[in-house]
């Protein structure tokens, strides 16, 4: 079966899920390991002011290992480098926008960097891992905190 073509921007008749890229950047704290992370501003309503990775979409045409450390650095002013794959979370209810793909990054940043909120982000800040609860944090990423929990303490 054909699928049709736009003239105009080339794009194919697939509903297809967006991707999205996380940034997990991990230090040892004075109390622990910590996660940078960002507090979420208003959009969308159901995770205003809960912490979040630092993260977006992924540009069309864009390497998502690129992607993330640009969304790092817009969330966080962070300059990440060395991106390696820790995740994928793709249940498609997970993002309340639209179906959202997400794939999580381990990141490395200089550990005594002073995050700075920036882009949609309201907040920035290491946050201890054994202080974060499901309450606290938006959407899925609950499901990386703990997955991070049980790497540190193996």
């Amino acid at each position: 079966m054909a699928n049709d073509f736009c003239d105009v921007c080339g794009r194919d008749g697939y509903r297809n899920p967006a991707v999205t890229v996380d940034a997990v950047v991990l230090r040892q704290g004075p109390n622990g390991g910590e996660v940078l992370l960002i507090k979420r501003g208003p959009f969308p309503l159901e995770w205003e002011g809960k912490w979040a990775f630092p993260g977006g979409f992924v540009d069309y045409g864009e390497n998502p290992e690129i992607a993330v450390i640009r969304e790092l650095n817009e969330e966080t002013g962070a300059v990440g480098e060395n991106p390696v794959s820790l995740a994928i979370l793709g249940e498609p209810g997970r993002d309340p926008r639209k179906h959202c793909i997400g794939l999580f990054y381990i990141v490395d940043v200089d550990p005594d960097y002073e995050p700075v909120a920036g882009d949609d982000a309201i907040d920035a800040a290491w946050v201890n891992i054994d202080s974060i609860s499901s309450d606290d944090i938006a959407g899925d990423h609950i499901e990386i905190i703990e997955l991070l929990d049980d790497m540190l303490n193996e």
